[in-house]
């Protein structure tokens, strides 16, 4: 597995979701009902396959974390055949997930399974959970900013490409480890991130090159 990439973002341009979100629900409101609602569908679906893309949308490993995505633009996201967005995408999740860590740490939100005491679709990383907080989600604001990214260099697939990223962070709530909320401000975050790189001037150069390597290889499909 390679190693995380630096991202874009300094820790002054990173957006922060402790300032940008309201807190999680509070646990005799109306908003937790609805997170709890959403856990309950979740553990009562039968949807086995459904269970097994979320455990592959678990692992935010390269290449393996983007290849839900290959189908939907028709290219190959890898180190061989686009170099330069698999290190865009790289990057663009390190933003992405490092933007949900100050309200992370600062709420220390449990997580479905923590509440329920029911399986996960990751039972190996179960330990690793258990230590980092659950409000927001960051596999969603990942799932999130990449997809307003790819939706820039293949705005045909924008409709197919925003579902992946949705789904991709649905993911969380049928694996039993994000509740509903922590994945729509997830979204939120993912968003907010990508805001924040298209001010970025390394963010711009990097887009740059990369629409240059797309062009040549939808010119070269048409030779």
């Amino acid at each position: 597995m390679p190693a995380l990439l630096e991202g874009y973002l300094t820790e002054a341009e990173m957006p922060n979701s402790f300032l940008l979100l309201s807190p999680p629900p509070e646990h005799n409101s109306s908003f937790f009902e609805l997170d709890l609602e959403h856990a309950r569908k979740a553990l009562e679906s039968k949807d086995e396959a459904r269970f097994l893309q979320a455990a592959i949308d678990a692992d935010l490993s390269f290449p393996f974390a983007v290849k839900s995505f290959e189908s939907i633009i028709g290219m190959q996201i890898s180190e061989s055949k686009t170099p330069k967005l698999y290190v865009l995408m790289r990057r663009v999740m390190t933003d992405a997930g490092l933007s949900t860590y100050a309200a992370k740490n600062y709420y220390k939100r449990e997580r479905p399974f923590m509440v329920n005491n029911q399986k996960t679709c990751t039972p190996d990383q179960e330990n690793i959970l258990y230590k980092v907080g659950s409000f927001p989600s960051g596999h969603a604001a990942v799932g999130w900013a990449w997809s307003l990214v790819l939706i820039k260099l293949f705005p045909e697939k924008e409709k197919e490409i925003l579902k992946r990223g949705h789904d991709f962070g649905e993911s969380r709530i049928v694996c039993n480890v994000h509740w509903y909320s922590d994945v729509k401000m997830g979204r939120t975050m993912g968003q907010a991130t990508v805001e924040c790189l298209w001010g970025n001037s390394d963010f711009l150069a990097d887009w740059d090159s990369v629409k240059k390597e797309i062009q040549e290889i939808l010119d070269s499909n048409l030779e």
